[in-house]
């Protein structure tokens, strides 16, 4: 395993967070919009040949600067593949974009950065609770995920995770356009996650403050949602908050109906949102100590 290779490259993540450079997750996003203007076609075979495509694309290139950095120090060489890594981690742009709601004029703008629901006439709650579903889903895509990959297998690991969940956030809609051409990401990203969702419910569960029931929460609702993952850290952040996630939202001008996760203890207000914003620490200490316990027993 990677253990001094993640350590650094997360430690560089939430030090310096996003480099001023096009970002690599962006140039994925430029292959996948090539892609899909030459050969879309709603059909389950061209989403297959893109995620194929990149993935191989994305492993070819990953393997060939491990490789080449194999020609440098050893302490070089595992600061340049760190630096490239912490490309692949998200959680300081994460912490900071969904701690802008916090502070915004318009919030309500500020979200629609965020997430591909409706947002022009949401009430306050409900900014506050796309807020903490996106902070608490993204803590798996944006920050577990991708490390869990780059601890298992290296710069390799992280930069395929990448690619299958930027198809994933790009083409996997159940919409008229994307329902067959984004399949294969969705299964492919669905697999993916799947470890790396029911670990982040974990870690929020260690994080909270009443720990029975963040977990009875995470027993109860983990599973309610379409998506076989998402509902995993969301239940367990509405259970270590005390509040009800989930719930009906409009997604491209249609109300899509979803079970609610959690218990309606406490309003989801911007206190919320602000005390589920401090279990960052508690995640940066918790995540850099398994790494640092793993690097000195490996």
């Amino acid at each position: 395993m990677f253990f001094e290779l993640a350590a650094l490259a997360y430690l560089v993540d939430i030090i310096f967070g996003e480099f001023p450079c096009k970002h690599p997750v962006a140039l994925m996003g430029d292959f996948i919009n090539a892609f899909e203007r030459r050969f879309y076609s709603d059909r389950i075979l061209p989403g297959a040949l893109l995620v194929v495509g990149l993935i191989k694309l994305t492993l070819l290139i990953s393997i060939s600067v491990a490789y080449l950095c194999g020609f440098l120090p050893d302490w070089l060489s595992l600061t340049v593949l760190a630096i490239f890594a912490s490309t692949g981690l998200a959680m300081n742009m994460l912490h900071e974009s969904v701690a802008a709601l916090l502070t915004a004029e318009q919030p309500k703008q500020a979200l629609s950065y965020l997430v591909s629901r409706d947002t022009q006439d949401m009430t306050e709650t409900e900014v506050y609770k796309a807020g903490l579903e996106t902070w608490a889903e993204n803590l798996s895509d944006g920050v577990i995920a991708p490390l869990f990959y780059l601890l298992l297998f290296g710069l390799p690991g992280i930069a395929v995770y990448k690619a299958v969940n930027t198809m994933d956030s790009m083409i996997a809609y159940k919409t008229e356009r994307y329902f067959y051409f984004g399949k294969t990401a969705a299964i492919v990203d669905d697999i993916a996650n799947y470890i790396p969702a029911r670990l982040t419910a974990l870690l929020i569960v260690a994080l909270a403050d009443d720990k029975q029931r963040a977990w009875q929460c995470l027993r109860r609702d983990g599973n309610k949602l379409e998506s076989p993952n998402a509902g995993y850290p969301i239940a367990a952040m509405a259970g270590a908050l005390g509040v009800a996630l989930g719930g009906d939202a409009s997604y491209h001008g249609k109300i899509k109906h979803k079970p609610t996760l959690g218990l309606p203890i406490n309003p989801v207000d911007k206190s919320a949102l602000t005390k589920a914003l401090q279990m960052k620490t508690g995640i940066d200490l918790i995540v850099l100590s398994l790494l640092a316990a793993g690097a000195l027993l490996s």
